[in-house]
C-alpha cells in the first residue's frame, strides 16, 4: 500500500477556471485520501472561488491565495513550507492543464519509496511529448542537453514540472536562497539536491499540451533558464550552493 496519506500535491494557478474543477475531481476520484493544496495567485476568473466551493466536498482540498501573480516558484516555495510545517512526507508538483496525468502520480509516489526526488520525464525512453508545434520541442531538447553539457546533472528532463519530492530532499534546500522563480526554478531544485549527493530518478510520462485555458509559456522564460545554468555552475564551484 502507497501512503497517500502521507503525501501532498501542489497545484499552482493562475486563470485555471476551465480546468480547476475537473482536475481537483480527477485527483480525489483516483486517490481519496492524498492531499491536495491549490496556490492560486489572485486570478481574476474566479478560479480560488471555484476551490473554496469544492472543499465542503473534499475534506483534503486545501487552498492559499495570493494577492497578485507572483510567479511559479514563489508558489511551489509557500506550498513546501506549507507541506513541510504539516509533516507531510511526499510533495508533488504539478500542472493543472492536463499536461500531467494525475494517473502518473501513484508511479511517481511508487518509484519516491527508494530515491529522494522523482521527475516524471518527457526524455527518458525517447521523446514523450503530444501537440508540441516542432520549434518548440526542438528548443525544449537542445535546452536540456544545453543544461546538462554546463552542469553535468545526470538528469535528461531538466525542466519538467511534474515531480515528487521526498521530505529529506525538500528539507536539504534552503527555501530562502532559491534565485529562479520561472521555469528554470525547476533545473535550480533539481541541481540543488542533486548537488547534495542526494538520489534523482525518472520515470517516463507522456506530456500531453493544455487542451484548455492559455499557455503561460513565453520567450522571457527560457531566457531565464539559459541565464541560470551558468549562475548555478558557477555558485557550485565557489562552494556556495
Amino acid at each position: 500500500m502507497l501512503p497517500f496519506e502521507k503525501a501532498i500535491v501542489i497545484i499552482p494557478t493562475y486563470n485555471e477556471i476551465a480546468n480547476i474543477a475537473k482536475m481537483i475531481e480527477a485527483v480525489f476520484g483516483l486517490y481519496p485520501n492524498i492531499n491536495l493544496l491549490i496556490i492560486d495567485d489572485g486570478s481574476p476568473d474566479g478560479t480560488a472561488e471555484i476551490v473554496r466551493n469544492m472543499q465542503r466536498n473534499f475534506k483534503n482540498l486545501h487552498l492559499i491565495e495570493r494577492s497578485g501573480k507572483l510567479g511559479l516558484g514563489t508558489a511551489y516555495i509557500k506550498g513546501f513550507k506549507w507541506a513541510l510545517e504539516r509533516n507531510f512526507d511526499f510533495v508533488f508538483e504539478m500542472d493543472c492543464d492536463f499536461s500531467h496525468d494525475p494517473k502518473d502520480i501513484s508511479r511517481l509516489l511508487a518509484a519516491a519509496q527508494s530515491s529522494d526526488l522523482v521527475i516524471g520525464s518527457r526524455y527518458i525512453d525517447g521523446i514523450r511529448i503530444i501537440n508540441w508545434p516542432f520549434k518548440r520541442l526542438l528548443l525544449s531538447y537542445c535546452a536540456s542537453i544545453y543544461t546538462r553539457f554546463i552542469t553535468a546533472i545526470p538528469v535528461l528532463d531538466t525542466t519538467g514540472g511534474f515531480k515528487c519530492f521526498t521530505r529529506k530532499a525538500l528539507q536539504a534546500i534552503n527555501m530562502d536562497k532559491i534565485i529562479s522563480n520561472g521555469y528554470s526554478f525547476q533545473l535550480e531544485l533539481n541541481y540543488k539536491i542533486w548537488a547534495r549527493g542526494l538520489s534523482i530518478k525518472e520515470i517516463p510520462i507522456i506530456f500531453t499540451e493544455r487542451r484548455d485555458g492559455q499557455s503561460k509559456m513565453s520567450g522571457g522564460i527560457v531566457l531565464e533558464a539559459i541565464f541560470a545554468v551558468f549562475f548555478l555552475r558557477i555558485k557550485k564551484m565557489l562552494g556556495m550552493i
